[in-house]
């Protein structure tokens, strides 16, 4: 028995020393040793806090892996400045050498991270500049964030001994250089023939074989850092103009589900959305599970306040904790309740028309009632005798205008139509409803019967 545990034993090792025998040859085949390892990290589109996470993510990476040099290859229209500065200052506390290889254009912010980098290299054609900051409505911004990103741009050219006159002149169309096309008022563009000669760009190269040629590796192994099919869904879910965006399509959704009998598309597209937006957020590192929790506790506190009234204190604590929710997973507590705003607008506007022409329905019925009760299902609350209606009567006391009249053998309330009517006269039943009976004294008509 012991004999056939010890050959298992060692059958056991040997299939784990095979098996792991390919895995060692294809990590090496990954990294050799006996190469210099150059991580090739693209900086391409919108730059936003999910390139951010991105690069943070890349970086990391390199430094594990042992690389000799980082590359950034860039080919932005510029971006968020809150997102530039914190990618600026992670290059600045890398002990990886990084190179900044322009590619087509380093526009606006993207000439910012270019400036933090050890060195620029750019290819024939491409362009760096025009870092002028505007705002949301794409109008120039305030004077104090001017002010700051001005110094930004300055202080990231001093960094590598680059004259800072050209950064200016890139933020700050007051600076006048007709030489290279930014006279007053316009702001600085350097073609990479340009960058040459003022020294922001270190050399030119056509392509990665040049550019290694200039740094001077050889024998290199080239990884490329590429960005996950998560991290495009982080950085699209994460863009300024995109969460007012997902923020509308979530809460409309939700609000069309509860118009709608069962729980079809718009309830889907509304979770769709929000899920979308915890997920960017959550992806990125901007928000913890912590704000997921929230946004489902508030959501259970709102259905809590539908389906048992809490005189509105559920309602309220739950929309606090959505908001607040929100706002724990934003990177940007203005940006967040300005989308919010928009939102709340948007979804107002749209569930108005909705109710005001189309009605509840769906849910909705339950939560606003619009029954009524009719006599033609059977609901009475007060019997309408309408075969009083020509009857004669005698009033047994006066109607003042209301008052007792005997019909037959019934004793009924009345009302007079006219006024007062004195007790012991003959009256007629013009009128009943529920009630009310309204009668009218008729004299002639008793003269003449007489």
């Amino acid at each position: 028995m012991r004999s056939k545990l010890r050959i298992r034993f060692y059958l056991l090792l040997m299939v784990t020393a095979f098996c792991l025998i390919p895995l060692q040859l294809f990590v090496h085949s990954q990294n050799p040793t006996s190469q210099p390892l150059v991580y090739y990290i693209p900086v391409e589109q919108t730059v936003e806090r999910g390139l951010e996470a991105f690069m943070k993510r890349s970086i990391g990476a390199a430094l594990e892996e042992g690389a000799e040099h980082i590359v950034l290859e860039i080919d932005t229209p510029g971006g968020a400045v809150d997102a530039a500065g914190n990618i600026a200052r992670l290059l600045r506390e890398t002990d990886i050498p990084i190179t900044a290889y322009v590619t087509k254009d380093a526009i606006s912010a993207g000439a910012y991270i270019a400036l933090n980098a050890d060195q620029i290299v750019m290819a024939p054609g491409a362009l760096m500049g025009s870092a002028g900051v505007i705002d949301s409505a794409g109008n120039a911004a305030e004077e104090k964030m001017q002010s700051y990103w001005i110094a930004e741009m300055e202080e990231s050219a001093k960094l590598n001994g680059r004259d800072p006159l050209y950064a200016r002149a890139m933020a700050d169309n007051s600076v006048d250089l007709p030489e290279y096309n930014a006279e007053e008022g316009r702001f600085l563009t350097l073609t990479s023939g340009d960058a040459l000669d003022v020294g922001y760009a270190d050399a030119l190269a056509s392509n990665r074989g040049e550019l290694l040629e200039f740094l001077q590796i050889e024998n290199a192994f080239e990884k490329d850092m590429e960005v996950s099919f998560a991290e495009q869904v982080a950085r699209f879910v994460t863009h300024p103009v995109v969460i007012p965006i997902l923020l509308s399509i979530g809460s409309l959704g939700l609000v069309l589900e509860l118009y709608s009998p069962g729980f079809g598309v718009p309830g889907i597209m509304g979770l769709s959305a929000l899920l979308l937006f915890f997920f960017g957020h959550l992806f990125a590192g901007f928000a913890g599970w912590e704000s997921v929790i929230l946004f489902a506790a508030g959501v259970i506190l709102i259905l809590i306040e539908i389906f048992v009234p809490g005189f509105g204190i559920f309602g309220i604590l739950g929309i606090g904790s959505i908001i607040g929710s929100m706002i724990l997973a934003s990177y940007s507590t203005v940006n967040i309740l300005v989308s919010l705003l928009i939102a709340v607008v948007i979804t107002t506007i749209v569930s108005i028309l909705i109710f005001k022409y189309f009605g509840y329905r769906g849910p909705m019925k339950k939560i606003v009632f619009t029954g009524a009760t009719t006599t033609e299902e059977g609901y009475i609350t007060n019997v309408t005798r309408k075969e009083l209606v020509g009857q004669i009567g005698k009033s047994i006391t006066p109607l003042r205008p209301s008052g007792m009249v005997l019909f037959g053998s019934d004793r009924l309330d009345v009302i007079s139509e006219g006024g007062y009517i004195e007790q012991g006269k003959n009256v007629e039943v013009v009128y009943t409803s529920g009630s009310r009976i309204v009668v009218r004294e008729i004299k002639e008509k008793l003269q003449r019967e007489e």
